[in-house]
């Protein structure tokens, strides 16, 4: 059995949160913006309601996939556990032979997934392992 690795971008919503950066506007700043906006439009040439309406579509757009894409790298790291979880106990062997055992844990990093064998041989998890 192959195991494909997880994507690396499973981890960046962690070492964002950890960061405790953020570069989001949320609503309220949205509607500071729009009405600082108004209050400095020009008023020979204001601008239409459909434009306002457009831009807080457009916002709520962006907004509805930031937070698609926050509920994927969940699902993500859910399903690198679910993988951990199933290759503990069985044996793994590397691709070219020269590393093989029985997985007693596994370590998920950084880096992705890496199997500690019994002998205690820390082996990563990626594509061309054997797993059986």
């Amino acid at each position: 059995m192959n195991v494909v690795p997880v994507a690396a971008g499973a981890n960046t919503a962690a070492q964002e949160s950890s960061t405790g950066q953020s570069n989001l506007v949320d609503y309220n700043s949205f509607l500071k913006l729009l009405v600082t906006q108004m209050k400095n439009q020009d008023p020979t040439k204001p601008m239409e309601s459909t434009d306002y309406i457009a831009q807080l579509a457009t916002f709520s757009q962006v907004e509805q996939t930031l937070q698609t894409n926050t509920k994927l790298e969940q699902l993500m790291q859910l399903s690198l556990l679910g993988q951990a979880d199933a290759i503990i106990g069985r044996t793994v062997s590397s691709a070219d032979g020269t590393v093989s055992g029985k997985v007693d844990e596994v370590r998920i990093g950084s880096n992705g997934m890496v199997a500690i064998l019994e002998n205690g041989t820390e082996f990563p998890v990626g594509p061309g392992i054997v797993i059986s």
